[in-house]
């Protein structure tokens, strides 16, 4: 069994009764294991292994938690614990609960913002700070749903951007649009999952008897709120409040800083034996983080015996000389050439190792780069079949128009939408056989000043201006060419 392989310290925090119990568990001390046997003594107490939740960080840590609970229990029973990311479980929850959920990624979901914001206009206030870029309001904006939990975006600008605060409502108003898009077309983001999700939770009980939580120091306000809404009868939390590095995300450190205060009957447990570092690095680490702020006492003991070599700090005066540098050490190195790594901050820097390695005759692969499925040509073919799949994926056709010369994000919408409005809901019979009485298929601009929306659209443009670009008849007569800023290489890649 789990509970036997474990030390005393992870032996008590596996069993410890049911209730509220945070488990202060510092790198190397075995918290796998303890979470492990947690679930082993939850499955030896007659909770059944549906009425667990392990929610990490990633899903291979899941896995492997559920792999190992497999060793002891056999695949089937393991098969049944309800365990991955924040966002794995709750997108399988809610597939199962309407099977219409429609998951873009980020990278999508910021095409189909920048067609929403580049219909906006700033040059009209007068202001010394540039506003936010599509991009990165579109973080700003994520960020925001993961920590702020009462306030509006636009007020919430303001509070913190003052300088920003004369475009709050212009960011507000793409917000606002973008939102009533996402479910115009049945599209959801990652945030999306976790408020439905959350929305679920407080609607019905969700079954499960314990909720297992690892990192919970990079755990966010939402995340938080969506915990609170499961309801669980016990909660076990497993973190270091000197680990965590989700602050990008929004990780809220206070989180499990008041556990205690949130929770009447909280109870914390302490791993505290080292069983990865050897002393020179403890050593090191220990110094590193002793002038923290400390809310629950840590005192790591080594556990690992022999000699052992200290970390070295190396200083360069210039990057090219750390570049002969590491290149000398791994050149004079008798370890052999597969054992060696070698981790960089930014490709910049790798480029500069990758060459002075081969310039001294020592063989290296470097990890990493484009994904195949990232490539240009790969991401246009799934696009194309996408569209045949679904025709109404608005992203998709955003998409393909990336490669096209002259035509934005919010150009290739417009013409989305209009060929939606010829094909009477069909692009593609708005492409073929388009409903030719509809002259004017273009949405109406809307006009306001104060957010930005200009009339820029003012009259059609003449189909003829393509006459010589040798169009098939058919396509010709399409009143999509109609519209105003369609150039001839974008009415040629349309056609095509």
């Amino acid at each position: 069994m789990p509970l036997s392989r474990l030390n005393e310290q992870q032996y008590t925090a596996a069993t410890a009764p049911y209730g509220h119990n945070l488990i202060i568990a510092s790198a190397g001390t075995g918290k796998t294991s303890t979470i492990v046997g947690r679930i082993a003594h939850l499955i030896s107490k007659n909770v059944k292994p549906e009425e667990i939740l392990l929610l990490t960080f990633t899903n291979k840590a899941a896995q492997e938690m559920v792999d190992r609970v497999a060793i002891f229990f056999g695949r089937e029973i393991a098969s049944k614990i309800d365990a991955g990311t924040f966002h794995a479980v709750s997108y399988r929850w809610l597939k199962r609960k309407d099977g219409k959920v429609v998951l873009k990624q980020q990278r999508e979901l910021k095409t189909l913002f920048r067609s929403v914001y580049e219909k906006r206009t700033f040059s009209h206030i007068d202001c010394s700070t540039s506003a936010y870029g599509a991009n990165y309001l579109y973080d700003v904006y994520s960020f925001y749903q993961n920590t702020e939990l009462v306030v509006n975006f636009e007020e919430w600008i303001k509070a913190r951007q003052d300088e920003h605060a004369v475009y709050a409502a212009i960011y507000a108003d793409i917000i606002d649009e973008f939102e009533a898009l996402k479910k115009e077309y049945g599209f959801v983001n990652f945030n999306d999952l976790l408020l439905q999700m959350r929305e679920l939770a407080h609607q019905s009980d969700l079954g499960y008897k314990e909720v297992l939580i690892d990192e919970y120091q990079d755990t966010n306000a939402l995340q938080g709120t969506l915990i609170n809404a499961m309801r669980p009868p016990s909660l076990f939390c497993v973190g270091d409040y000197d680990q965590s590095i989700y602050a990008f995300n929004g990780a809220d450190i206070s989180i499990i800083g008041s556990f205690s205060k949130n929770y009447g009957d909280a109870k914390v447990y302490t791993l505290n034996k080292n069983y990865r570092s050897t002393v020179p690095i403890l050593t090191l680490a220990n110094t590193v983080i002793a002038y923290n702020e400390r809310i629950y006492p840590k005192a790591l003991e080594v556990t690992r015996t022999g000699d052992a070599q200290s970390p070295a700090l190396l200083i360069y005066d210039e990057l090219f000389d750390q570049y002969h540098g590491i290149a000398q050490m791994i050149g004079d190195s008798s370890t052999e050439r597969e054992e060696i790594a070698v981790i960089f901050r930014n490709n910049a820097s790798a480029d500069g190792i990758e060459a002075t390695l081969r310039e001294m005759g020592i063989p290296c692969r470097r990890r990493g780069g484009t994904s195949f499925f990232d490539s240009k040509e790969i991401k246009a073919l799934l696009d194309m079949y996408t569209l045949l799949v679904n025709e109404s994926d608005m992203m998709a056709f955003i998409h393909l128009f990336d490669y096209a010369k002259g035509v934005g994000s919010a150009i290739a919408k417009e013409l989305f939408v209009a060929l939606q409005k010829l094909g009477n809901g069909s692009f593609i019979r708005g492409l073929y056989s388009p409903d030719i009485a509809i002259s004017n298929p273009f949405e109406k601009r809307r006009l306001n000043h104060q957010l930005g929306l200009f009339d820029d659209f003012a009259e059609l443009g003449s189909a003829g201006r393509f006459a010589k670009l040798g169009f098939d008849p058919n396509f010709m007569g399409n009143p999509i060419l109609k519209h105003a800023k369609l150039s001839k290489d974008s009415a040629t890649f349309l056609h095509d």
